[in-house]
């Protein structure tokens, strides 16, 4: 019997130290959600590439602009899920979303994030367009395995994956679609299916 409450406090206090260093509340559904809508931006930037095909993409051309709200459409739209699925997953863990272990995630995450924005940026001023997303991809899966070692281990090899893509994706900058889709969107699917059945199940 007293071995029995020893391992039971022993498994406590693992939970314990778990939850002060690691921000466990991510949502695998989340990702899920966040590569279908990753997928969905990929179709819809390749028929407007598509639909214009004729003309050279700007910084000053309908196309690009049509690009760009693709790209913050989905982004807006996985952020937004991802706050309200984290959210109700930490209120039924009994967490704050926000306490000093996600505080630090975040900062580890949006280091990395924010460096590749400016990159971006700066590619788009010097028209490097092939090379806005592999950088993209590079840049975001840096930011996860920054920010993995607060959170849950899938995050580190989601964010291995999506560098391993971006630097082939430079090799093949004429297939940036379809590597974007990869990337933010099969990529997504895989590991917040596999985070989902091995964490939000239980």
């Amino acid at each position: 019997m007293e071995e029995k409450n020893y391992l039971q406090d022993i498994h406590e206090i693992k939970n314990l130290m778990n939850k002060s260093s690691q921000f466990i509340s991510l949502s695998g559904l989340s990702g899920v959600l966040a590569g279908i809508y990753a997928l969905a931006g990929a179709f819809i930037a390749n028929q407007v590439l598509l639909a214009n095909e004729d003309d050279y993409v700007t910084l000053e051309s309908a196309t690009f602009r049509y690009l760009l709200l693709t790209a913050f459409g989905v982004l807006a739209l996985s952020i937004s899920t991802a706050m309200v699925l984290t959210h109700s997953k930490a209120k039924k863990q009994q967490e704050t979303i926000w306490n000093s272990t996600s505080r630090r995630m975040a900062i580890n995450f949006l280091i990395p994030l924010m460096t590749g924005g400016i990159f971006e940026l700066l590619l788009l001023r010097h028209q490097f367009y092939g090379l806005l997303a592999p950088v993209m991809l590079i840049f975001y899966g840096l930011a996860c395995v920054n920010a993995s070692k607060y959170t849950l281990r899938d995050v580190r090899y989601l964010g291995i994956t999506v560098v391993v893509l971006g630097l082939i994706a430079t090799e093949y900058s004429g297939y940036a679609i379809e590597f974007w889709a990869l990337g933010f969107g099969a990529c997504h699917i895989i590991y917040g299916a596999i985070m989902y059945y091995k964490y939000d199940r239980k």
